[in-house]
């Protein structure tokens, strides 16, 4: 711990593996060569790599140390609301690692692989169920790329009704990634201001809400941690322009089981399984956001 007037804290300094090795400690003994030794041609060798000699406990304590000044949700709460970093129990990681799933080939005949093709279908029934949702697609990898599904199928939606809608309004408590979701499909992003409690007034969205408008794209709870009590209210004045109203399901963890979406107005939405549903995630992915 540093110590002296106004400090605490942890001293977070740790040598570089090449400042602790020696020649000749080794980690890992390779078994005796069983096959004639082939020489590399010169033209084709490299130099060799520059590797510490380290001794297996010398490397296991060095990264256990390094990861102890990682925060995480192993070791203590992360309060922001929309983020993938929810708790994953255990047993979890431990099912998503059998063989039988771990070990599937994306190339495996159907016949094959129809175990798991049993599950991802009933997955799609599950979420759809939980949702309120008529159908449910697992083909979005993450939760932004399925926010892009939604924001494409809009586009799609108002393409084949032959209008133009150029903008979607999104509220200032949304999650952060819609904007960029609206924009990639070609939409204007309208940010809407919250009020003073949080959440959104529906009395903004009637102001905004024309016809050049497209939808608006809500996430409920909000950023905040904030139930979106007026949804139905928003959805109900946004459809009347011939909008469509989009759901975030980022914050899902809290209403899940309670509110179904669909009777909210909702009429495209994602979810985050790595978020709600425990999915093995991080380090960057994988996410699923169907």
């Amino acid at each position: 711990m540093t110590q002296g007037p106004g400090t605490s804290g942890l001293i977070l300094e740790e040598p570089l593996l090449w400042e602790k090795g020696k020649p000749g400690r080794s980690a890992f003994s390779m078994p005796e060569r069983d096959v004639p030794e082939t020489p590399i041609p010169m033209d084709l060798a490299g130099d060799g790599p520059d590797f510490p000699d380290l001794s297996e406990v010398d490397v296991v304590r060095h990264y256990t140390r390094l990861s102890t000044w990682n925060f995480g949700v192993d070791t203590g709460m992360y309060p922001l609301g929309s983020c993938t970093m929810k708790y994953n129990p255990k047993i979890n990681e431990k099912i998503a690692s059998f063989p039988g799933l771990s070990s599937a080939h994306p190339l495996l005949e159907e016949s094959l692989c129809q175990g798991n093709l049993q599950i991802l279908f009933e997955l799609q029934q599950y979420l759809a169920a939980i949702t309120g949702m008529d159908a449910v697609s697992l083909q979005p990898a993450a939760g932004a790329q399925g926010e892009l599904t939604g924001m494409l199928i809009f586009a799609a939606y108002f393409r084949s009704l032959g209008e133009k809608r150029i903008k979607i309004l999104i509220p200032d408590t949304a999650h952060g990634t819609n904007p960029a979701s609206a924009a990639l499909c070609g939409f204007k992003p309208v940010s809407l201001k919250s009020g003073n409690d949080g959440t959104l007034d529906a009395t903004v969205v009637k102001e905004l809400m024309d016809e050049e408008t497209a939808g608006i794209m809500l996430t409920n709870p909000n950023t905040l941690g904030l139930f979106e009590e007026s949804i139905r209210e928003v959805a109900d004045l946004v459809h009347a322009k011939g909008g469509l109203v989009y759901g975030d399901g980022a914050n899902m963890n809290a209403v899940m089981g309670i509110v179904d979406f669909k009777r909210c107005g909702v009429d495209v939405m994602h979810l985050n399984l790595h978020k709600t549903f425990s999915t093995p995630h991080g380090g960057g992915g994988p996410g699923a956001g169907p």
